[in-house]
């Protein structure tokens, strides 16, 4: 049967993806940033996921502002890197896992969450820039990918509680696949940061590693914080952490951290991220 092992959880900042893209990896402002990534590299060349369920925030890229799906599921067997402006990233076509996806998708609408289900989607820095953090720049990813886009980009955005128990009914499903596939469900975006406005710049480490030990050992806490705590204490895209708590919902209430990296400035944004195996 599959089974989810494991959950990763980063930040897709969009200039970690334009240094990486054009060399710039080394220089001493990227450099501390690329090097929180270099365990998780290995990490996961030893796990060998087989399917990654991807959650991550579109940017207008898949879907126009006339219409966002409050939670979508990529069913395609690819997905080509978007063009957000200035040509698609020169990262591999991102492979799907079509009956995985429409299993998960079939499932998890029987159990009451409404999934737009997608057959053709470009996908863009909010999933490549994940990918290249934790595989590099290889010629092909080595896994194949569901993506789960999430809007925290339109008011409303889900509550943290909607996404901690799509998270649930995401496990629910995978367990119940009868192929033998070791899943690994990722959460991004985040953490504290405002790209607009009298507060653009603001980053809250206080809030954000307090947040993120919550994450780790309360969940069910975290999962209650409403939307005005994210935007106050993490400005306006710090809602994009409910997208965690997905990540967190697929996995057992105990877990043990791998490896912890937080960071700041990555551009304005401050930078985490996290992975967790299951115990018990």
């Amino acid at each position: 049967m599959a089974r989810i092992t494991s959950g990763v959880a980063t930040s897709h900042v969009p200039a970690v993806g334009a240094a990486l893209d054009n060399g710039r990896s080394g220089e001493p402002y990227w450099k501390p940033v690329f090097a929180g990534y270099d365990f998780s590299k290995q990490w996961i060349a030893r796990q060998k996921p087989d399917v990654v369920v991807l959650v991550y925030n579109d940017h207008a890229s898949a879907f126009s502002l006339d219409i966002v799906p409050t939670f979508a599921i990529g069913c395609a067997p690819a997905f080509p890197p978007a063009d957000e402006g200035w040509g698609p990233r020169p990262v591999p076509v991102v492979e799907g896992h079509p009956e995985l996806a429409s299993h998960i998708a079939q499932s998890v609408i029987q159990q009451d969450f409404d999934l737009t289900i997608v057959h053709k989607m470009d996908v863009d820095h909010g999933l490549t820039v994940p990918m290249s953090l934790m595989f590099g720049q290889p010629e092909r990813w080595p896994v194949r990918v569901i993506p789960v886009p999430v809007n925290v980009v339109l008011f409303p955005p889900p509550s943290g509680r909607r996404c901690y128990e799509l998270g649930k009914a995401i496990r629910r499903a995978v367990d119940s696949f009868d192929q033998d596939l070791n899943v690994q469900v990722w959460g991004t975006g985040g953490m504290s940061h405002q790209l607009q406005g009298p507060r653009a710049g603001l980053i809250n480490r206080e809030w954000d590693n307090h947040w993120l030990d919550r994450l780790i050992e309360s969940p069910e806490e975290v999962a209650r914080i409403p939307h005005i705590e994210y935007l106050r204490e993490a400005g306006s895209e710090g809602v994009e952490l409910v997208m965690w708590l997905i990540m967190r919902g697929a996995l057992n209430p105990k877990v043990r951290t791998v490896h912890r990296f937080y960071h700041v400035p990555a551009s304005n944004t401050a930078l985490g991220h996290v992975i967790l195996e299951n115990m018990g």
